[in-house]
């Protein structure tokens, strides 16, 4: 005789993992994002785990694409590195295997803030 249990055994294995940012790598993202607000040059963010990767999205406007994009990809940890900053064109601005060096484009380029 089948327990009760035994029918919500197969929704839980077919939920699929999903890729997340840990702590420790939201920490220094979110010192990014607070210097960008600070400095006039974003506005909103976003964040979305998928399967094989996920995102931590940089808006300037909330209504926009993103002006900044930094992944997290562990199938490339090996190769080219798991961290990638993209551009609002989807251009790599930086790539690595290490969190802190890869945010270090932010550091060394100076974003223009545009007005009106």
């Amino acid at each position: 005789m089948p327990s009760p249990n035994d029918n919500q055994a197969p929704a839980r294995d077919s939920r699929r993992a999903r890729v997340a940012f840990h702590r420790t790598e939201l920490s220094p993202i979110l010192d990014v994002y607070g210097r960008l607000v600070q400095s006039g040059e974003a506005k909103d963010y976003a964040i979305g785990m998928h399967s094989d990767r996920a995102i931590f999205a940089i808006f300037r406007r909330t209504a926009e694409q993103p002006a900044w994009r930094i992944e997290k990809i562990p199938a490339l940890a090996s190769r080219q590195g798991a961290f990638v900053v993209h551009g609002s064109a989807g251009q790599v601005l930086r790539r690595g295997h290490e969190l802190r060096q890869v945010l270090k484009i932010f550091d060394s380029r100076r974003f223009d803030v545009i007005s009106k």
